[in-house]
């Protein structure tokens, strides 16, 4: 990283060499999957990405979903776009590692980590 200009590098245990050309028969496996169904439009806008813009087509957002599989991650550019068109509230599902990247990257927002059911029921209270 250093030798690239990069001041803090973090290595991530994956488990597989996603966002790169190596996962290229996952994506044409995806793409394989996503073309036997029929996509309805989300309820609300998916932020892809591979574009870091809103999308509300449901065929441009197949293609983005299986782009993604390859593709780099712009997910920074994502959260401020999001941001941008007055997304106020975050959901973290699963885990507990994006969550405090969001309040690290954008201020005045809501974020919530939902990993156990205690969460989800939680979650489930507060929204309703």
């Amino acid at each position: 990283a250093r030798d690239f200009g990069i001041k803090r590098g973090v290595l991530l245990p994956v488990s597989a060499p996603f966002h790169s050309s190596l996962m290229e028969p996952a994506a044409e496996a995806m793409d394989e999957a996503l073309g036997q169904i029929s996509l309805q439009p989300f309820r609300l806008p998916l932020y892809a990405n591979v574009t870091a813009a809103e999308c509300t087509d449901p065929a441009a957002e197949r293609l983005l979903l299986v782009e993604q599989v390859t593709s780099r991650v712009r997910w920074r550019e994502s959260v401020l776009a999001m941001k941008a068109a007055g997304v106020e509230h975050f959901v973290e599902l699963g885990g507990k590692v994006l969550g405090p990247m969001v309040s690290r990257t954008l201020e005045d927002v809501t974020v919530i980590s939902v990993v156990t059911m205690a969460d989800i029921e939680a979650l489930a209270k507060e929204v309703s």
